[in-house]
């Protein structure tokens, strides 16, 4: 497997404002901040929503977060958006929220539980001016429970959730996730009971509240944890890069320095791994034969195959690894995964024009889930911030009353403060 930088003109795209994806002539009211509502609503932008971010003066906390003084993590999350700024502080601002809230057919917020109901747009407010309104309300710990006023960034989910005890090796520490890993659980589970409701809205006419906690999200997804528990007593030890399920799988070093992602998930793989190491007699070795043997002898075939990989360079052991039939693959950083063949012919990795990026162009990921009939779009840049205020508030509003609230500091322009 090769890994030559593709031509950067292979993956280049142009915004295309006139665009519509699936999702075209939703409206999406987001006042949301951080991850978890930002990835939600970022895949319904993909696919034709009409996002409106609904932001503070000093914008969406996102904004803050930069590299090389360039709002990275802004620039890719809420790409396909629009931005109002609003002082919600203000009785006037919440009255704009109000008529937004009307017309639309999605609204989502990421505020402490009750903070929505002391502004005035507690869900019964909503569902009474909107009663096909879905409303999804994104929190640590959810908005029932003992823990619904507790602080719910999602380092605290990741280790409470039963993550990070899984996560690591036996000897050392657990580990928490290096990224969003419960916000964007939270945002992807967030954007499917988004589109279940919104089909039951449809349907019937009726609104309804997702109560979305980071915990649940990733909760869900280590099962069968808690089945496994249940049965065996036994807690599920931290491996490292190892399975409890199937062996050998594991993460070897090759003798350039190169690392090696292998899984021999059935009998048929680990039979070939063997004759490709030119190791074939171990097939038969009553320590190998079978997977419950192997995992009972792990560290003598997790030392065979580092041994063998050990004598070969990464891209040697790759090439002879594929033409056999083994299940193994490189492990990727992102200065790889830059300049992979793969990545750009399947335009996982996409570049758009961006003024302020080193050459003027901004790499993102492309629209994810792909669809065949109903591709996912790039409609616009992240905008700035209340970039869209006139365009969306003086139809709704009309042009007297939003210069008004302009003068009145309640709707607002300009870049975030520091």
């Amino acid at each position: 497997m090769e890994h030559t930088r593709p031509q950067s003109a292979k993956r280049r795209r142009d915004f295309d404002p006139a665009a519509r994806g699936a999702l075209d002539g939703v409206r999406v009211v987001d006042l949301s901040r951080l991850v978890a509502g930002n990835m939600l609503t970022k895949v319904l932008a993909d696919h034709g929503a009409e996002v409106l971010k609904v932001e503070p003066p000093a914008g969406d906390s996102l904004r803050a977060w930069k590299v090389g003084g360039i709002e990275t993590a802004w620039k890719t999350w809420c790409r396909n958006k629009r931005s109002l700024c609003l002082d919600l502080r203000r009785a006037e601002a919440i009255a704009v929220v109000k008529h937004l809230a009307a017309t639309a057919a999605i609204f989502v917020e990421s505020f402490r539980p009750g903070v929505l109901e002391e502004m005035g747009l507690g869900p019964e407010v909503l569902l009474d001016l909107n009663p096909r309104l879905v409303i999804v309300r994104v929190s640590g710990w959810g908005q029932t429970g003992p823990f619904r006023h507790k602080p719910g960034f999602g380092t605290l989910v990741e280790g409470y959730a039963g993550f990070a005890a899984l996560n690591g090796f036996a000897d050392r520490e657990p580990v928490l996730p290096p990224m969003f890993m419960a916000d964007a659980y939270a945002g992807l589970y967030g954007a499917s009971a988004a589109m279940i409701a919104l089909h039951h809205a449809t349907a019937t006419g009726e609104g309804q509240v997702v109560d979305l906690s980071l915990f649940e999200p990733i909760f869900a997804v280590l099962e069968p944890q808690m089945a496994n528990w249940r049965v065996s007593g036994q807690v599920k030890p931290r491996t490292g890069s190892r399975s409890t399920n199937t062996a050998p799988r594991n993460a070897y070093r090759t003798r350039d320095g190169g690392w090696l992602s292998l899984s021999t998930s059935t009998q048929a793989v680990f039979v070939r791994l063997m004759h490709s190491i030119g190791r074939p007699e171990l097939v038969d070795d009553p320590r190998f034969r079978s997977n419950p043997d192997r995992l009972a002898n792990i560290e003598v075939i997790d030392g065979i195959i580092r041994d063998a990989l050990a004598q070969m360079d990464r891209d040697e052991a790759l090439a002879k690894f594929d033409r056999d039939g083994v299940t193994i693959g490189p492990i990727m950083d992102v200065s790889d995964l830059d300049a992979d063949d793969y990545v750009a012919a399947r335009e996982a990795l996409v570049e758009v024009p961006d003024a302020e990026m080193p050459g003027g162009w901004l790499p993102m990921h492309g629209e994810v889930p792909r669809l065949s009939a109903t591709p996912g779009i790039l409609r616009n840049a992240a905008p700035k911030l209340g970039a869209d205020n006139d365009t969306i508030l003086a139809p709704l509003l009309g042009a007297a009353e939003l210069a008004r609230l302009r003068e009145a500091a309640v709707v607002l322009h300009g870049d975030p403060k520091p």
